[in-house]
């Protein structure tokens, strides 16, 4: 039964995770990739802890030596995964070419320098339009298509922008020269920002989620939300949303973890009671709001902290609030479906014990907090994340050694070394790609057409400009990878906002990073979604739009940032940030009752809007709105308590 699921939930990733597309079988070159792996994987520990290379260097080793990989591993097709017995000749020639070509930023770096004065030579300019294109390539294998068109667009408008017929958009054009050696040899292109941070603190991150991964860690999660929540109204649907919160703090995947925690997850909810379609949209919707959790948000939050010139700290604190509202709005909706549907909690003998989990299994979490406490004093990310690289390879060993819970030995060491190069191949081919799409923005001035274009619209209106915005920020998620996708927002769409109508330069960021994250639960293209529908064998439509229904916060909670950014801890203090979180705990009980339909009793239609209504007015952190909300809050409780409960034809579900 557990091999099944396993297959299951590995056939659900290569469905709806393009990273998931390697080659089955490489033949010989499976020594080379390994080779290739460990050494990116040393290399960053490295680089980490001696920080002896300029960043353009070692941006160069990491982009180069993840191209090689990426040619070597991932076929051009999907199909030829399984079909193809050994890498082609063609794809072992990409894969050297590429790795030169970014190599050779470092063989003749201060010859490369001169040519920006005295001009770049014919195969500057050969090597540059072939590094580019061979990027493109890369990112098309392990991302997607939508993220290529994107960046093959930008190109092309730097070159044809004259050609352009809006005047808002239009710009005297480039030549094709000058635009592949801009995007290829200048820090504002491939190699620039987003490169350079994937160099220095994305790897580390992602490398600590591999090693983290051979902890039994993942287990804990599970029975430390179990314990926690299991035996309350809906308890399956409770633990489901608490253990991918904890899951999301180590994973930067929505669809990865959906599958992770999803297969273990779903499976009970709909023995619970729950539709499936409801079963697969909680784990899809909290999986998504692993990315927004802190400590690891994903990686765009390192980009985020680079743009904004902050501490990795002060991002992770701007984030806490919203985060927990998230998880919050989602907890609420499934209490409120649980108590709809009758659905009980598991009896307390099926569940494993707080105590003894947390005295047995409670050292678990260290790697994690040390990370935070870290960062917390004051040390850099890459700082942090090297101590709980080692925080976690101690209590690896710890349970190899000691506890004989898991395995210790070169090979594993080797294999976990591999793994760590394999995990960041497509976070790396992707903000690659949108640094190219950074640069184009650069060169042409992208961003202050954007913004222009985005006043014209919204005719000088804030909330116009705000809806805007977030339309083109789900539109790109859809395609694009989060790290890619705020890139390119936080170029494009951040700066309009933060320069033509004052927004704090923290709450316009968030805005931009959570609309982009939201794409994975929203409908047409929800990938989150599809595989959790995938696990529970639900509708993939009716999956998506409930998981917007439940994660209803992620849509609002942003725009109450840009109009009061107390929640992302602007011009904060105790008294008035307390206040906003309760009220805005109070709003989210008020929004989910309503999109579910259940406050006391079976809510009617117009008392679901009076609902809805009155949890945005609490939301909105301020004293004259808030208590209006409570006071309808308390009007609609009241009715409802008047009311008698409906027979409910369904029975009581007992979960288990």
């Amino acid at each position: 039964m557990k091999e099944q699921k396993a297959i299951d939930a590995q056939q659900i990733l290569e469905k709806y995770d393009k990273e998931n597309h390697f080659r089955i079988q490489i033949g010989r070159w499976a020594y080379v990739v390994t080779f290739l792996a460990v050494a990116l994987t040393v290399f960053h520990l490295y680089t980490g802890a001696t920080s002896v290379l300029p960043s353009q260097q070692q941006g160069a080793i990491h982009l180069g030596t993840a191209l090689g990989i990426i040619f070597l591993l991932y076929p051009a097709k999907k199909a030829w995964r399984k079909t193809q017995k050994k890498v082609p000749w063609y794809d072992v020639l990409l894969a050297f070419t590429a790795m030169y070509v970014s190599y050779h930023k470092i063989f003749f770096f201060d010859s490369i320098l001169q040519s920006r004065v005295s001009g770049y030579s014919t195969l500057d300019i050969i090597i540059s339009l072939v590094g580019i294109l061979l990027v493109l390539e890369a990112t098309r294998r392990t991302v997607g298509v939508p993220i290529v068109i994107v960046a093959s667009i930008a190109i092309l408008y730097a070159i044809f922008g004259n050609l352009v017929p809006t005047k808002i958009l239009s710009h005297e054009g480039f030549s094709f020269d000058r635009t592949a050696t801009t995007l290829w040899y200048r820090e504002s292109g491939v190699f620039g920002k987003p490169v350079q941070i994937s160099a220095k603190f994305i790897f580390l991150f992602l490398f600590f989620g591999v090693l983290l991964v051979n902890t039994p860690i993942g287990k804990f999660f599970n029975n430390l939300a179990f314990s926690l929540t299991g035996r309350y109204t809906g308890g399956t649907a409770k633990a489901a949303v608490v253990a991918s919160a904890l899951q999301g703090t180590v994973s930067g995947s929505s669809v990865g973890n959906t599958v992770a925690t999803g297969s273990f997850t779903i499976p009970m909810m709909k023995r619970a009671g729950f539709k499936p379609e409801f079963a697969a949209a909680t784990e899809a919707s909290a999986s998504t709001g692993g990315q927004i959790m802190p400590p690891m948000m994903g990686a765009a939050a390192f980009i985020m902290m680079e743009y904004l010139g902050v501490s990795y700290a002060a991002i992770m604190l701007a984030a806490v609030v919203p985060a927990i509202l998230y998880f919050t709005g989602i907890f609420i909706g499934t209490h409120f479906e649980a108590k709809r549907l009758r659905i009980l909690g598991l009896p307390k003998s099926e569940l494993p014990i707080f105590k003894k989990i947390f005295v047995r299994d409670g050292y678990m979490i260290i790697p994690l907090l040390v990370i935070i406490a870290t960062i917390m004093s004051g040390f850099t990310p890459q700082r942090a994340a090297l101590f709980g690289i080692l925080s976690a390879f101690l209590i690896w060993c710890f349970n190899a050694l000691v506890r004989k819970e898991s395995e210790f030995n070169i090979r594993k060491i080797i294999y976990v070394l591999e793994q760590g190069g394999r995990v960041a191949l497509p976070v790396i081919s992707a903000v690659a790609t949108a640094g190219i799409i950074a640069g184009v923005v650069s060169m042409t001035g992208l961003g202050g057409k954007f913004a222009s274009g985005i006043i014209a619209l919204s005719s000088g209106h804030l909330i116009l400009a705000l809806f805007f915005t977030m339309v083109a920020c789900i539109i790109l998620g859809m395609g694009l990878p989060t790290t890619a996708n705020y890139v390119v927002t936080a170029t494009i769409a951040a700066p309009a906002l933060i320069n033509e109508f004052g927004i704090a330069p923290m709450a316009a960021h968030m805005f931009v990073f959570y609309f982009g994250i939201v794409a994975d639960i929203t409908p047409p293209v929800c990938l989150a979604a599809y595989a959790g529908a995938g696990i529970a064998k639900a509708n993939p439509f009716k999956t998506g739009m409930t998981a917007v229904k439940l994660a209803i916060a992620a849509f609002i909670i942003p725009y109450v940032f840009i109009y009061n950014p107390i929640l992302v801890f602007v011009d904060a203090t105790p008294v008035k940030l307390l206040l906003s979180i309760l009220t805005a705990f109070i709003g989210m009980i008020g929004v989910s009752s309503a999109v579910i339909g259940y406050f006391i009793r079976n809510s009617r239609l117009w008392e679901r809007i009076v609902l809805f209504g009155a949890g945005i007015l609490l939301i909105v952190p301020e004293l004259l709105s808030s208590t209006i909300g409570i006071l309808l809050i308390v009007i609609i409780w009241a009715i409802q308590r008047s009311r008698p409960e409906e027979n409910q034809s369904m029975k009581e579900v007992v979960a288990g």
